[in-house]
C-alpha cells in the first residue's frame, strides 16, 4: 500500500443492544479496559500510518466531538479527524454520501469493534483482487443448545444430534471501498450496507471477502462487551502497539 486511505468510522448509532451502558453516552465511548473503544480504534489506525479519519455521528454527537477535541487531538497529534453530523439517520451506507473527499480507495468501519486486524493487509488484499468492495469476514460458530431431531418425510426419527454447531462467515464491520460505489448510494435517503451489497451483486459489480482468523468482537451486545473486557485485559498488546 502506498497512500494511506481516508477512513470513515460509523459512530452514529444509538447502541440500543448495549443498554443500559449507552443511556448517557454513545456506544463508541463505552470503555474497554481504560480506554473508550473509539480511542482504541484510532490508536490502531495511527499505528498503521492511517491518519485521515472522518467520523459520521448522530446520537450524542456532542459528546464524541468533545472527546475528540479535548483528548484525542493531543493524545494522537498525527491524526486529522473531522466529523459529519447527521440530522436524521441515513444508514450504514447512506452516511457515506455526506463525507467529502472520498476520491480514492477508502476504508470504512463500525465504531464499536475490537480486533487486531491489520488494516494495511486488508487494503493490499482488496487492491490485488481488483474488487470495488471488500468485506472483512470472520468465522462465527453458533451452537444450538438443544438436541436436534431429524425426521424423514413420514415423520419418523432418522437422527438425533446433541447441541449441533454451525459455522458462518460473518461481516466484521470493516470494509474497503472504491469511490465508484458511491454512485449506487441514493442521496438524502436511508440506505443500509446490506442493501448496497445486494445491489452490487444484482449489477454483477465485483465484491470480495477477506477471511480473518484473528481477534474480532462486535461489542454491541452485553455478552460480547464482557468478553471484550476479558480479551483486552489479557491481550492488550495485540491491540495497542
Amino acid at each position: 500500500m502506498t497512500k494511506p486511505p481516508h477512513t470513515v468510522i460509523l459512530a452514529g448509532g444509538k447502541g440500543t443492544r448495549l443498554l443500559p451502558f449507552t443511556v448517557t453516552f454513545p456506544k463508541p465511548l463505552v470503555p474497554v479496559g481504560d480506554k473508550p473503544i473509539l480511542e482504541i480504534l484510532l490508536r490502531q489506525l495511527d499505528s498503521h500510518g492511517i491518519n485521515q479519519v472522518t467520523l459520521t455521528l448522530g446520537h450524542h454527537s456532542e459528546l464524541i466531538r468533545a472527546f475528540i477535541s479535548q483528548h484525542v487531538s493531543s493524545a494522537l497529534p498525527r491524526m486529522n479527524i473531522d466529523c459529519v453530523v447527521e440530522s436524521e439517520p441515513t444508514g450504514t451506507a447512506g452516511s457515506l454520501r455526506l463525507v467529502e473527499g472520498l476520491n480514492d480507495t477508502f476504508l470504512v468501519m463500525n465504531g464499536d469493534l475490537l480486533t487486531n486486524l491489520d488494516f494495511n493487509d486488508l487494503i493490499d488484499y482488496h487492491k490485488s483482487n481488483g474488487a470495488e468492495l471488500t468485506i472483512a469476514t470472520h468465522t462465527n460458530r453458533v451452537t444450538i443448545d438443544f438436541g436436534v431431531l431429524e425426521l424423514d418425510e413420514g415423520g419418523r426419527l432418522t437422527n438425533y444430534i446433541e447441541k449441533p454447531q454451525k459455522e458462518y462467515q460473518v461481516s466484521m464491520g470493516v470494509y474497503v471501498y472504491e469511490p465508484s460505489i458511491l454512485e449506487l448510494i441514493p442521496p438524502n435517503q436511508y440506505f443500509d450496507f446490506p442493501a448496497l451489497v445486494l445491489e452490487m451483486l444484482r449489477l454483477k459489480r465485483p465484491v470480495s471477502i477477506y477471511p480473518f482468523n484473528g481477534i474480532w468482537l462486535d461489542i454491541g451486545r452485553p455478552e460480547d462487551y464482557a468478553r471484550a473486557q476479558e480479551l483486552y485485559e489479557d491481550r492488550q498488546g495485540d491491540f495497542l502497539r
